[in-house]
């Protein structure tokens, strides 16, 4: 079964990362949850149950990071870490770590798409 881990920020992705090294590793940029429990993010809302249900196609060995970017303020900053360090330009973003394959905002929601990425090569 896939590993699902959640984290908060850039620091705590460098962490889950490297605790997983040597697996294979996808990772799900997401807006933060507010104090109702909910992203602030629409498309991030429409876009998790899609990709929750499309995990059972990813090997059982891989690792789904599901990563929060802050909320809103933070994320529309251009300068945000994110944004420099890892070239994540919307959320949603799904993608396969340390590889160029990713998908971003509608694709997110599209169940053949997220399939596609997280089939074993």
């Amino acid at each position: 079964m896939v590993k699902e881990v959640h984290v908060e920020g850039f620091e705590a992705l460098q962490k889950a990362v490297d605790e997983h090294k040597g697996r294979q590793i996808f990772v799900l940029f997401s807006g933060s949850l507010g104090s109702d429990g909910m992203s602030w993010c629409p498309d991030c809302v429409a876009a998790d149950p899609v990709i929750k249900e499309s995990l059972r196609v990813a090997s059982k060995d891989a690792v789904f990071i599901h990563c929060g970017v802050g909320d809103r303020p933070f994320w529309k900053d251009q300068k945000n870490i994110f944004r420099m360090k890892l070239g994540i330009k919307c959320v949603p973003t799904l993608m396969k770590w340390g590889e160029q394959k990713r998908l971003e905002d509608a694709e997110c929601a599209k169940k053949d798409l997220v399939e596609m990425l997280l089939e074993d090569d």
